[in-house]
């Protein structure tokens, strides 16, 4: 808009421009006769080549459309009218030395016509309206476009490297698969050779099992009627026993009977002996129980003599501190007097006070022998 009011403003600018479009239509026209769809492809370098003349033919673009906004472009907007000319120009050769192939071609001649179309109406929009917004439109659709595309094929791109690595996957799982299964047919077969072998060896240890069980049975049989015999033999042996002990238990219950008696007598004995002495220690404890009163009484009285003596003690206690605390401050304020009177003594004598006051005459002697010494230094 800023481009297109700019136009508005000054027409010979418009002029220029439409010059400008009007030679890149008559590019364009010789462009598509000159190309044509032949048979066969071209090789790498020739399209690398194609591909660099058209960025640089890009950039020339952009940089015309920006000396076009500004103010004074000057001298540099014929320099590059110049650049995109021999640029279009080499484009032009190079296609004529290097033919594209058919789709290429094709798809070139598409642009080309649609590219000739646009400038063909921009022109006759700056040439009537002095103006290019349609330009400016069609640039804007056209990028958005190429942008949409562009996300189309990131996305596919992004699709293929998902797939790619999907297949890759597939083809690692595959092959793990594959070994898996061809360990796992490995571990049926020595399976097998085991399950052969394990029952080959399990008829083996069934016969020898059934003949072993046959031979216990004839050891256990024998081992049984031995034993019961030996049983037998025990029962007649505890049954003699059994006699013996009845026997025996008789002698001992006449015994215990017997016995029980003395005990008893015994008991009955011992009895009177107990009533006899719980009397006598009876006695003997009314009479502790006499003297403990008496004890009790003797120290009580003790008691009482202890504590009058124990205050006696205290007190003289107390009075012979009070008499050592008394000598102490008295020694103690005797050595203070010394202390005080031995320092007042010596203020006396540094300051010459009371009886150790110097004598006036003294004092006059002294202050002629300093004058005199003073009058010989003046001298």
């Amino acid at each position: 808009s800023e481009l297109s009011s700019g136009i508005n403003a000054e027409y010979g600018d418009a002029e220029h421009i439409a010059a400008v479009l009007e030679d890149c239509v008559d590019q364009l026209a010789v462009l598509g006769s000159i190309i044509t769809v032949p048979e066969g492809t071209t090789s790498s370098g020739s399209l690398n080549e194609i591909a660099k003349l058209l960025n640089s033919q890009k950039q020339l673009e952009g940089r015309y459309e920006a000396l076009m906004a500004s103010e004074r472009p000057g001298n540099e907007l014929n320099h590059v009218r110049q650049s995109m000319r021999s640029s279009a120009q080499a484009l032009v050769r190079n296609v004529k030395l290097n033919p594209l192939g058919t789709e290429n071609l094709i798809k070139l001649q598409q642009d080309r016509e649609y590219l000739q179309l646009l400038v063909s109406e921009c022109l006759e929009e700056v040439s009537q309206e002095g103006s290019f917004e349609g330009l400016i439109r069609a640039t804007v659709e056209e990028r958005e476009k190429k942008n949409k595309l562009q996300e189309t094929i990131l996305r596919e791109e992004d699709a293929r490297k998902n797939v790619r690595s999907l297949q890759r996957q597939l083809l690692e799982l595959k092959r793990s698969k594959e070994v898996e299964m061809q360990s796992r047919n490995e571990m049926i077969a020595h399976l097998k050779d085991q399950l052969q072998e394990t029952r080959a060896k399990t008829t083996m240890e069934r016969k020898y099992i059934e003949k072993e069980c046959q031979v216990q049975k004839v050891m256990k049989n024998k081992k049984c009627s031995m034993t019961e015999t030996e049983l037998q033999a025990e029962l007649e042996n505890l049954q003699i026993q059994m006699e013996e002990e009845t026997k025996v238990n008789k002698e001992t219950e006449m015994w215990v009977k017997k016995h029980h008696d003395q005990l008893q007598e015994k008991v009955e004995y011992w009895m009177d002996k107990y009533e006899k002495e719980v009397d006598q220690k009876s006695e003997e404890l009314s009479t502790l129980k006499g003297t403990k009163a008496n004890i009790l009484l003797k120290l009580q009285e003790l008691t009482l003599k202890y504590q009058e003596y124990d205050e006696v003690v205290m007190e003289d206690r107390a009075q012979k501190e009070r008499a050592k605390k008394a000598a102490e401050k008295a020694q103690l304020e005797i050595k203070s007097a010394t202390k005080i009177q031995a320092w007042w003594k010596g203020v006396m004598v540094r300051r010459g006070l009371g009886p150790y006051a110097k004598k006036k005459g003294k004092k006059g002697k002294g202050k002629k022998g300093k004058k005199g010494k003073k009058g010989k230094k003046g001298k």
